[in-house]
């Protein structure tokens, strides 16, 4: 469908941008699980960020949690820096509604308030149900009624484009 390592470039350009415009030094770089992990250990070595990415699992964030229940696959958020006053890169792999993107935000301001938080998304699908918008995107994808995106990898990384059920 696209050329992921392309998307990540384009992704890392626009962020450089974006940070140079907060003036934004060491940022921390925080992935949500799993797509946005794969996608912020990336740009890590194209933005030549130094010490590890934080990890977040939303899953206990959601607020749909009553409804669809819990993921099978719940794994520890993981911040191995202190985020208080820092900027934050906070990467995802798909922005559509922006409730991942809402509850990942309650998260990381639980361990901290951070200076700023700039949001990268691999593939911006528009649907947004908050007003919620990406600072930096790989690519603006317009999908059809049914359609869904999903990125499955981590090596190789692949973006394909599914019907829903």
């Amino acid at each position: 469908m696209h050329d992921i390592e392309r998307l990540i470039d384009t992704l890392a350009n626009a962020l450089r941008a974006a940070l140079a415009a907060r003036a934004a030094s060491a940022p921390a770089l925080v992935g949500v699980h799993t797509g946005g992990v794969w996608i912020a250990e990336r740009l890590r070595e194209r933005l030549d960020l130094p010490g590890p990415i934080g990890t977040l699992d939303i899953s206990f964030y959601r607020d749909d949690f009553t409804r669809v229940g819990m993921n099978p696959q719940v794994r520890p958020s993981h911040l191995p820096f202190d985020l208080e006053g820092r900027h934050v890169i906070l990467v995802d792999d798909v922005l559509h509604t922006g409730r991942t993107t809402r509850a990942a935000l309650n998260e990381i301001f639980d361990y901290g308030r951070p200076a700023s938080v700039l949001l990268a998304v691999l593939v911006d699908r528009g649907g947004r149900e908050l007003p919620i918008a990406a600072d930096a995107v790989g690519a603006h994808v317009d999908l059809a009624p049914g359609e869904n995106i999903k990125l499955t990898g981590p090596d190789p990384l692949k973006l394909t484009i599914q019907k829903r059920p």
